[in-house]
């Protein structure tokens, strides 16, 4: 697998990180994961944006532009024969000795890894389930996408796999909150709902793209404090991520949903994939 760390082109087995590198001892480190879609990636600016206001908040410099990032993301996929691929870009705080001595972080390490993207079909179905593991609350204001992913991994080793289920984490109060590795959404009686960022929930892009289809295409959205009751009488209901886009769910708990069939479903769908092939077409 090639990958691209601090401006040069690597194959995996040859990157290396420093143990003393403050996104390893003490979790200073910031990511961002996406996939291409005809060598482009959707939403680009929106993910930056967001890894750029973590860092800002963090103390932590970024050495390279967003123009500098996607040419390094374009040549790992023409390294790996031109197909799309899925992209996690790391930026780690960089080597200081233990303790919390830096008042800044002037030289992090930048990691772009790439692997295949998994082989499934757009609108293919999964299940969701309630996870026992509670949402932890946000260190910030907003919830960062960073290295602190405990509270994730603690959700995930609830399901025997992501391939097929979806757990949906609830927030110490009791509100609906977000998936594993994805926000939710459902729509109830023609309105679309989804918890709203105070929830603590991580602002996701998709997420961000998915309101905005919903307003342009005149359904109403609700952003909120939900309890499980809220989903359980829903109409349909979806959760979407970067790489993943929009998955449909058949069914929460023992309710069984519409899952791909459902009216919204398709609407919102169908705008997204239009985004892409605007963005192929160079439009986007």
């Amino acid at each position: 697998m090639w990958c691209w760390m601090n401006g040069e082109f690597l194959r995996a087995e040859e990157l290396k990180i420093s143990p003393f590198d403050h996104g390893f001892l003490y979790g200073a480190g910031f990511f961002e994961t996406f996939r291409t879609c005809g060598g482009n990636v959707l939403l680009y600016d929106e993910h930056m944006d967001r890894l750029h206001t973590a860092l800002t908040e963090y103390r932590i410099t970024m050495p390279y532009d967003e123009t500098e990032i996607l040419a390094a993301v374009r040549k790992l996929d023409q390294l790996n024969g031109g197909q799309d691929g899925y992209f996690r870009l790391n930026v780690s705080a960089g080597v200081h000795d233990i303790g919390l001595a830096p008042s800044s972080y002037a030289s992090p390490n930048v990691i772009l890894f790439r692997k295949e993207l998994a082989p499934t079909v757009r609108g293919t179905e999964k299940k969701a389930v309630w996870l026992d593991t509670l949402r932890d609350k946000p260190e910030s204001t907003v919830r960062h996408k960073s290295h602190n992913f405990l509270n994730n991994v603690r959700g995930r080793l609830e399901l025997p796999s992501l391939k097929e289920l979806e757990g949906l984490f609830v927030t110490e109060e009791g509100f609906v909150a977000e998936g594993i590795t994805s926000n939710v959404f459902w729509v109830k009686d023609g309105a679309l709902f989804t918890p709203a960022i105070e929830t603590g929930i991580l602002p996701g892009t998709t997420r961000a793209f998915i309101i905005k289809c919903a307003k342009v295409e005149g359904i109403p959205v609700n952003e909120g404090f939900y309890g499980k009751e809220h989903v359980e009488d829903a109409d349909e209901l979806f959760v979407t991520n970067a790489v993943q886009e929009i998955v449909p769910l058949s069914m929460i708990e023992e309710i069984s949903l519409p899952g791909a069939t459902g009216i919204y479903y398709k609407k919102l769908h169908a705008f997204y994939m239009q985004a892409i092939d605007d963005m192929e077409e160079g439009c986007c």
